[in-house]
């Protein structure tokens, strides 16, 4: 479907870097924003991108703790101080660096950038690659996340008239700091796709975890086994997430796209291949047609194999917000590859596939109550279900 997609981006976002051997490296997001030029992306009908400007502190007021903001000014200042541990600042995670707070408000801003577009009816879908920072709360950063941003976007479209936003989160870490935002908020879904946390951080994310007393069933969280591969994902996203949604009939989607669902990623125990991931943000974007009038949201998030995963998954990603995918069997350009091995000293990707089926099976054809996927699909669907009004089995 042709559609017009609004691409928040500068090469300043890239100063938001931990360090030197920290995963969370902006290369991944510098290499996925060139090999979509490559592609010849950004000069595709209705593509506009957009320069952001960074948060101001009103908007990270939004979600964020006033005290938490300044102590991420103050520790990412010439002067550190001790304090800043007390707020999640400081650590292996989320180390401090020069000039945090401009980059990590940046990050917002870029998000920001994206809902206006899409809110202001200026371009149906907005892409913030950069962002996905779905892991800080409110008063302090954590798992590499020091603001918000997918929150901060939700909390500002509410702000401006949305009666509802849904959230997909398919980063393979617990979409935790969303969650917490909105869990007493019946105005806001949240839906979260994760690694069991019994078996990754951050240990949150049980299917029981269902909202506050005020907004009971809009917290929905799908905890996958691990080893889950790509039939079994595709049939536990399709078990929840499109009929949820449709049943909750939001102004916005919004969605977090982690690909660190990997086989290759080194954090994690999901084995999705880059053929899968293309395929949930195929059916996401169809879903904010179906159910949100095409008004999508859409931000980066986890990944951390950065020169084999994240650029080509998230490539596919905007090059589908853009409605012109690209075909999976498509050779790579050879400029792309040529500067992404000079940057990495590796080999780079040769083809925009893994050579993965998609298909798999729906869970309407049957429940099996002995396959560890389907028992964790059975509990997210009987959690949260009939607080929606559906019924459990098809």
């Amino acid at each position: 479907m042709a559609c017009t997609l609004c691409i928040a981006w500068d090469g300043r976002l890239a100063a938001y870097d931990f360090g030197a051997g920290h995963p969370m490296a902006p290369a991944r997001v510098e290499l996925t924003i060139e090999l979509a030029r490559a592609f010849g992306l950004f000069a595709e009908a209705g593509v506009s991108v957009q320069s952001p400007v960074p948060a101001t502190d009103a908007e990270l007021e939004l979600v964020h703790d006033p005290r938490y903001i300044a102590r991420v000014r103050l520790a990412g200042g010439p002067e550190p101080d001790s304090s800043m541990l007390d707020f999640g600042l400081g650590t292996e995670d989320d180390p401090v660096f020069p000039g945090m707070h401009d980059a990590s408000a940046l990050v917002v801003g870029a998000t920001l950038t994206a809902a206006r577009a899409v809110w202001a009816g200026a371009a149906q879908h907005g892409a913030s690659i950069a962002g996905g920072l779905h892991h800080a709360m409110r008063g302090s950063a954590s798992g590499f996340c020091v603001y918000n941003d997918p929150a901060i976007a939700i909390a500002w479209l509410l702000g401006q008239g949305a009666e509802r936003v849904a959230y997909v989160d398919v980063d393979v870490h617990h979409g935790d700091g969303v969650q917490a935002a909105f869990y007493d908020d019946p105005r806001v879904l949240t839906i979260s796709l994760h690694q069991d946390p019994a078996a990754l951080w951050p240990g949150t994310g049980l299917p029981s975890e269902t909202g506050g007393p005020e907004a009971p069933g809009s917290a929905v969280n799908l905890a996958l086994p691990t080893g889950t591969g790509d039939a079994g994902w595709l049939r536990a996203f399709h078990a929840v997430v499109p009929p949820l949604v449709h049943a909750f009939r939001p102004a916005v989607l919004v969605s977090q796209h982690g690909c660190d669902t990997h086989w290759r990623d080194p954090l994690a125990g999901l084995q999705l291949s880059i053929d899968a991931q293309r395929a949930a943000g195929a059916a996401i974007h169809e879903l904010a047609h179906q159910a949100a009038g095409g008004r999508w949201l859409l931000t980066g998030g986890g990944g951390y194999e950065l020169l084999q995963v994240v650029p080509r998954t998230w490539a596919h990603l905007l090059a589908e917000a853009a409605g012109h995918p690209i075909d999976p069997v498509t050779r790579i350009p050879a400029a792309w590859r040529e500067h992404a091995a000079r940057g990495t000293g590796r080999q780079a990707p040769e083809f925009m596939t893994e050579g993965a089926q998609t298909g798999y099976a729906s869970f309407e054809s049957g429940y099996d109550p002995a396959d560890p996927l389907d028992r964790a699909i059975m509990a997210t669907r009987a959690a949260v279900f009939p607080e929606n009004g559906m019924t459990l089995l098809p």
